[in-house]
């Protein structure tokens, strides 16, 4: 039904899901995003830009913004992709959207990223546990978030099902759940406070 609105990603390819607001992008989101494909071996990277965030209480900018704004910072790169996806499959929490995903892309191998900031209040997400028993998880490190998230109630109660980064190149084919914590160089851009600033991508 929505094959035409969504990206084309060919029988078992390995497809990193980055999702959030990009309220503005900025380098630190095309940063995680080149390194999640060279160390999870991933065949692209799709950034699901929300309508918004539901444990946010002030609105993001219009989506088309943001939009535009993602796939300028991307600039062409041919392995990134900038989607609208939760719009067209009318979803507004992960869990639900990833139900979806797997539901038209039964021979795709999915991976969510996100950064370790959001580990540490993962719990609080919609259906968190559905989310990390439907696809493997890989945690990006953040300034400041290294000792929240790794003592954060997902990392405490799926200690067993966490993968060490030398193995992290084969997230996307292990069954969930599954998650690996991976060191990156770090970069400081912020979403809030490029908006705090005034500067939009």
């Amino acid at each position: 039904m929505f094959r035409h609105t969504i990206p084309f990603a060919p029988e078992g390819a390995r497809i990193g899901l980055f999702g959030g607001s990009f309220d503005p992008p900025h380098q630190g989101h095309l940063h995680i995003s080149c390194e999640a494909l060279k160390r999870l071996r991933l065949d692209q990277v799709w950034w699901l830009v929300s309508p918004g965030n539901p444990l946010k209480t002030h609105g993001p900018a219009p989506l088309e913004a943001r939009i535009a704004a993602a796939t300028r910072l991307q600039g062409g790169h041919p392995r990134l992709r900038v989607t609208d996806i939760e719009v067209q499959l009318g979803t507004r929490f992960t869990a639900q959207t990833l139900r979806q995903l797997r539901r038209l892309y039964p021979k795709q191998r999915f991976v969510w990223m996100m950064g370790a900031d959001n580990l540490a209040q993962f719990h609080r997400w919609q259906d968190w546990e559905d989310i990390i028993a439907t696809v493997p998880l890989a945690i990006f490190a953040r300034p400041n978030a290294g000792l929240p998230a790794r003592f954060s109630k997902t990392a405490r109660a799926y200690g067993a099902a966490r993968i060490v980064p030398e193995l992290a190149f084969g997230l996307a084919d292990y069954d969930a759940p599954a998650w690996a914590y991976l060191n990156l160089p770090l970069r400081h851009d912020s979403s809030s406070q490029l908006r705090a600033a005034g500067v939009w991508a």
